[in-house]
């Protein structure tokens, strides 16, 4: 069995602020050994419970954060920050499974730590068929096009919640509550990896049951900004529609181009310097 597994950073355990997630730094060097231990947790779990192959897509910030000969399972990494399907790249239909570990919550969350939506300086809000959604809900596009099951979240409590209105019956490994967007109350490391572990091997044990996520087609992402000059620009691209002064709408019958899409809108926003 094939599983993708595509990681951030923001979910782990311990990770409250920018500093410790985004290099060079030593504080940043500690805690991306963190996100290590925790992506590695999610593999051995799935492995333990009969996956054979795993894809590790490294997708925060540079997404060259993690260490590939300190990969569990012999994983293959994905590394590097120019990449078509930014997040989901390297998914295909051979993959039985896919995991989202250490994500965090959306922009418009009303508490999740670090919490963005792909781009925080340009984008306040994204509703998925007019759900709120953070980057969890805009990554199952791909997922849902390719008829993969996303089978586990790792993260926050905001964060889990989000990904369930996509995916109801995704197991989730809540490692964090978060306070505000810059405060948390966490596990032990270790007791997360241990949490994470389970939680992989369990979603892996009930895959036979596992659907991929149930996106109503055509979909309809509407994307808030910060203000007008990004949703301005955002209409250059085809297919993009402005419904209002700072909202864009995008519409397709095929969720795997609305993904791509979105981030060509998303790779536009950050041609603006504030």
């Amino acid at each position: 069995m094939k599983v993708f597994l595509s990681s951030d950073m923001e979910g782990t355990a311990g990770v409250v602020d920018w500093a410790q997630c985004i290099g060079p730094s030593t504080e940043y060097e500690y805690y991306r050994r963190l996100l290590q231990a925790e992506v590695n947790a999610a593999i051995e779990g799935a492995m333990s419970a009969g996956a054979t192959e795993v894809l590790v897509n490294d997708s925060h910030s540079s997404m060259q954060n993690l260490r590939p000969d300190e990969l569990a399972g012999s994983a293959r990494y994905l590394s590097g920050r120019h990449k078509p399907m930014y997040m989901m790249q390297g998914l295909d239909s051979t993959f039985d499974a896919a995991f989202f570990v250490s994500y965090h919550g959306s922009m418009a969350s009303e508490a999740s730590t670090l919490s963005h939506t792909y781009n925080p300086r340009a984008i306040g809000r994204v509703l998925l068929n007019g759900i709120e959604v953070g980057e969890s809900g805009i990554n199952m596009l791909v997922a849902a096009g390719h008829g993969v099951p996303v089978v586990l979240i790792t993260g926050d409590d905001t964060t889990a919640e989000e990904a369930r209105r996509v995916a109801p019956d995704i197991r989730a490994a809540v490692v964090k509550t978060s306070v505000t967007r810059f405060a948390a109350d966490s596990l032990h490391p270790a007791d997360a990896c241990r949490l994470i572990h389970d939680e992989a091997a369990a979603a892996m044990a009930a895959l036979a049951d596992a659907k991929p996520p149930a996106i109503e087609l055509p979909a309809t992402l509407e994307v808030l900004f910060h203000n007008g000059d990004f949703a301005e620009m955002a209409t250059w691209i085809t297919g993009v529609e402005r419904i209002d002064s700072r909202t864009v709408r995008l519409t397709d019958d095929d969720p795997i181009r609305l993904f791509r899409t979105f981030i060509t809108v998303v790779l536009l926003t950050r041609a603006i310097v504030e």
